[in-house]
């Protein structure tokens, strides 16, 4: 099979999710959801069971057995193999040691911001700045109650890590708004924005 059919993000959390226990898909699928708001939009079922099979065919992971509950159809659940362990450890090793440039939408966007106008783009930033604190808060609260209720730091240390992440763009929005209100980040008349 080729490497770069395992190449998909999915790939690592499914890994991860299987070091903790086994599980089967749709167990996955939940727990991806409810781990992160973010994942959960780009998570479909569909992508995540094409991932297992090929999990499985590479030798990763193996089905352990089938579980019906109820009425609900037959479930394989799969355990993580010692290949995939060898495997989860070296893409992690190798992910923790060397950033990689990644495009997330708003530095794609953020390459088009003349086009907003420095009105409109002061406007958007402004409120891009009051969803961020919102989030801040939010997080704050549930990496608190996870620490309260005694859950290990490093079993939240990525919570840490999203969460300084929100608070530096915030600094970054909030200090380029103020320079576009102030007028002193200078606008090019050629951008095209008029708002």
């Amino acid at each position: 099979m080729p490497r770069r059919t395992l190449d998909n993000p999915l790939v690592l959390a499914v890994l991860g999710l299987l070091l903790e226990a086994p599980k089967h898909p749709y167990q996955m699928h939940a727990e991806l959801r409810a781990r992160s708001e973010d994942q959960a939009a780009v998570v479909n079922r569909g992508s995540l069971y094409d991932v297992v099979e090929k999990l499985a065919d590479a030798g990763w992971i193996a089905p352990q057995e089938r579980e019906r509950s109820g009425n609900r159809p037959e479930r394989t659940v799969y355990a993580l193999t010692p290949a995939g362990h060898e495997e989860l450890v070296t893409r992690l090793d190798h992910q923790i040691r060397t950033p990689k440039r990644e495009l997330p939408q708003f530095l794609g966007a953020i390459g088009y911001l003349g086009a907003l106008g420095p009105t409109g783009a002061a406007d958007a930033l402004t409120e891009r700045a009051g969803h961020l604190r919102d989030r801040i808060t939010t997080d704050e609260h549930r990496l608190g109650e996870a620490r309260e209720s005694g859950v290990p730091r490093l079993f939240v240390i990525e919570a840490e890590y999203a969460l300084s992440q929100v608070r530096a763009e915030l600094d970054w929005v909030t200090a380029i708004t103020g320079e576009i209100r102030q007028g002193t980040l200078p606008w090019p008349t050629t951008t095209g924005g008029q708002r």
